[in-house]
Order: C-alpha cells, then sequence, then structure tokens
C-alpha cells in the first residue's frame, strides 16, 4: 500500500507528518502520476493535495488518499497544508529543504503554529532500495532502450545531424513501448563527444567520428540510462587505445560491484586503468548515480563517497575519459547489486563497434 510507505520514517522521527514536493516522491509515495501534486502524510492518513486539473486522475491513480483540492481550500497550497496541520493536530511538520522555496516556507509558517522541521534526502533513500516490482519496471526499460539501439545504429551514417539521430531515437523508444514522456537524450558527435552532456546540435556526422549516446526512457516512470560510444568507419589507432582503457574501466567498476562495497571503493576499481597513463586527468570523478522515478537519484559513485551499498540498489555506471578539443568516450550500464556482485540490465556488448 502506497500509504504506508513512510510510515517506519514517521515512527522515528521527531516530526509529527512529512510535506513533500518533488514530483518524483510524491509519485512513490502515493502512486499519482500528475503534475502539480503534494503528500502531507501523517502516522494514520495520507493527503494528496492538487488541483481540479487532477482530481479526476489522483481518485483514481491514489485512491487510499484523502483528496485535497487547494483551490477549494484556502486558495493556495500552502493554506491547504496548514489547514490539514490544524485539523490533524499536527504538531510539526517535516520538509524537503532542498525543494521548498523560502517563499512557500514563509507562506506556511505565517498560516500554521506547528514547528517546521527541514529535512533531505528523507524519501530518496527509502527509495534507493528498489520492489520486485519497481525491478521489473526498470527491466523493462532497459529493454526498450537496448532495442532502440539495435535500431539506431542502422540510421547512424555521413551526413545525418545529431538533431535527426537523436529524435529517431526517442521515438525508437516509444515505438518500442517506453512512456511518452520523454527526458533529455544525448547524442553528440566528434569532438562535441568530450562535453560529458552536450546537446544534440546540427551538426553532421563525418567519416572517422565517434558518435556517443546516452539515453534511456522511462516505463511506467521507471528510467533506463546507458550510453555507448560507436564509431563511423574505421577507428583510428588512438580510439582505439581510449575506448579500449575506457572499457577496461568499465570492466573493472563491475568487477568491484556486490553488496557491501561502498561507492569509494567502485570508484577506486575504475581507475586502476588509467592510473598511470596520460589519460588520467581526462576522466570525471562522478561515475555512477542511483536510478529509478528521477534519472539521478541517490546513491552517488565518486572517490571517497562513503554510501555502502546493499542489495536490489539499482545503479548506473558510467566512468569515461573526455579529451577538450578531440572527443570522448563513455560506457554506461545499468544493474542491480546482488549480495555476491550484480546483474547488468544493459544487454548491449561493450565492444567497439565500427559503422
Amino acid at each position: 500500500m502506497y500509504n504506508q510507505r513512510l510510515l517506519p520514517w514517521l515512527g522515528q522521527s521527531t516530526a509529527e507528518a512529512i510535506f513533500l514536493k518533488k514530483r518524483p516522491n510524491v509519485r512513490w509515495a502515493s502512486g499519482f502520476r500528475g503534475a502539480d501534486s503534494y503528500v502531507l502524510m501523517t502516522p494514520n492518513d495520507g493527503f494528496l493535495i492538487t488541483d481540479p486539473r487532477y482530481t479526476e486522475q489522483a481518485s483514481i491513480e491514489a485512491p487510499d488518499f484523502a483528496l485535497v483540492n487547494w483551490r477549494e481550500n484556502g486558495g493556495s497550497v500552502m493554506k491547504a497544508v496548514a489547514h490539514i496541520l490544524k485539523e490533524q493536530k499536527i504538531h510539526s511538520l517535516a520538509f524537503e529543504s532542498d525543494a521548498m522555496s523560502f517563499g512557500e516556507y514563509s507562506a506556511l509558517q505565517s498560516e500554521t503554529d506547528a514547528a517546521l522541521v527541514p529535512t533531505q534526502d528523507v524519501v530518496e533513500k527509502l527509495r534507493s532500495i528498489k520492489t520486485p516490482q519497481e525491478i521489473e519496471y526498470l527491466r523493462a526499460a532497459c529493454d526498450i532502450a537496448c532495442r532502440a539501439f539495435h535500431r539506431i545504429v542502422k540510421d547512424i551514417r555521413v551526413g545525418v545531424t545529431e538533431k535527426e539521430l537523436a529524435a529517431k531515437l526517442s521515438a525508437y523508444m516509444v515505438f518500442e513501448g517506453a512512456d511518452t514522456q520523454p527526458y533529455g537524450n544525448i547524442l553528440v558527435s566528434g569532438p562535441n563527444t568530450s562535453l560529458l552532456h552536450g546537446i544534440p546540435s546540427d551538426r553532421a556526422i563525418q567519416y572517422g567520428d565517434f558518435v556517443l549516446m546516452d539515453y534511456g526512457c522511462q516505463f511506467n516512470g521507471y528510467m533506463s540510462d546507458m550510453t555507448r560510444t560507436v564509431v563511423v568507419g574505421k577507428a583510428n589507432d588512438r580510439q582505439k587505445e581510449i575506448y579500449a582503457l575506457e572499457k577496461q574501466m568499465v570492466e573493472d567498476s563491475l568487477a568491484a560491484m556486490k553488496a557491501g562495497v561502498t561507492g569509494g571503493d567502485i570508484y577506486a576499481a575504475s581507475v586502476q586503468a588509467i592510473q598511470d597513463t596520460p589519460y588520467f586527468p581526462y576522466h570525471y570523478g562522478g561515475i555512477g548515480h542511483g536510478i529509478g522515478l528521477f534519472v539521478h537519484e541517490f546513491p552517488f559513485i565518486r572517490k571517497d563517497a562513503p554510501y555502502v551499498y546493499t542489495e536490489n540498489i539499482v545503479t548506473t555506471i558510467e566512468p569515461g575519459l573526455y579529451v577538450p578539443g578531440w572527443g570522448g568516450v563513455r560506457i554506461e550500464d545499468q544493474v542491480i547489486i546482488r549480495g555476491d556482485g550484480y546483474e547488468n540490465l544493459i544487454s548491449v556488448p561493450h565492444d567497439l563497434i565500427e559503422l
């Protein structure tokens, strides 16, 4: 039951209730998929606050929650929250301090006598351990992305632009079964591949280019995230050298993954292959992140990251090498942490593909 997901935290918290604003957290806590929505959870009741555009949808998707139309309950979200606190005799309210604006905080403070308790990453930490159902949704999203990869490589050729390919890639994922709410996919070529989050441009693909595709889709709201880098034509010696180092970085990282290791342990494994090479300065320290209803979730893999991984965390692993003005290579997989290792949800091999 969605309305019980936060009860363990409420039982241990100094706050009597919690107010959620971040859309992925609202969805995780309530099951509601729409926009302009908020959750207020007490030990006894759950309230979904939204506006008239979404009340019918909310009644279908979040039947366990009391539905509050904020336009008819004070005329603002914060007045609606204050009304619930008074009605429920709540004296302290936790809120997402990295999501609520100063204006919202001030408005709520002026409407209630309840103590406002700032919190961070409460729901994110709960969300990091995936349920069997969530894992199946993530698996489906990854399968869709892999099928789309096998379609898009047939379209990559000299003369086609990054924008054209990016549009086709998004369409292929929808055709393969993805939700029709894509997020920003990266498809860049040639020297643009050194831009870690490059934006697809009008640049036409040239012979000898690296083409880097960092992309994913949603399935029932749960996200995939994978990266593959291919060469148009034959790879030159430097491309082969850097690609081989990148491939080794990914595989060393994967070999370190299992329950009980820290993000720092995985990072340390990722740089073994480049530690004594000229390419060490060209790697980026953030090499992975949790993923679920949001693409970049807790926990994160980076140098000295202390978080200890447990079973059923789903994370990406994506070390890369980026040489400014020349180009870059990234390979990214999405894996489930298991007790003695990992399960890779990305089926596309790591080998260099020459088109």
